[in-house]
């Protein structure tokens, strides 16, 4: 399949299955758009990431950032709290496959491969908590120095 075809698929379905977990969790209509673009730039960062081959955990922390940072923009732009447009974004991110074969091997008494699983989904997780935070304490140096750059202008 060409690259560009493999692009826009990936594009298409983040961009809808983020749309429609929005749905789902009654984000409001006039902010669903912008949820699914930045939950789609969060993917688009972790697959392009994934296909030159930069690692799960770093794919997972730097798509957990553009979603951060997509989200605070789009919140400045829509006027609406940022977590509108962050939980829905971070949904193709969520490792629940993942999460699925570690309980799968746990019930099949199949230890040794469900705590691996069970670390793996452990780290994953913890990549996006940091990635979200780096976006979080970005955005307010960036705040505090616009303050600053104000305070000092007036």
């Amino acid at each position: 399949m060409p690259y560009w075809v493999q692009l826009l698929v990936q594009l298409s379905f983040s961009y809808l299955s983020t749309v429609a977990f929005a749905i789902i969790i009654n984000v409001p209509h006039r902010a669903l758009n912008l949820a699914g673009w930045a939950g789609a730039t969060g993917w688009m960062v972790y697959w392009l990431l994934m296909e030159v081959h930069a690692g799960r955990m770093m794919s997972n922390l730097l798509g957990a950032f553009a979603i951060g940072l997509a989200g605070m923009i789009f919140a400045r732009v829509k006027k609406l709290p940022v977590i509108l447009f962050n939980i829905p974004g971070l949904v193709p991110l969520v490792p629940g496959a993942t999460a699925y074969q570690a309980v799968r091997a746990l019930v099949l008494g199949k230890f040794d491969d469900a705590m691996l699983l069970t670390v793996r989904v452990a780290m994953v997780a913890g990549a996006i908590a940091v990635g979200y935070m780096m976006a979080q304490l970005l955005a307010e140096q960036t705040y505090k120095a616009q303050a600053r750059r104000a305070s000092k202008n007036e």
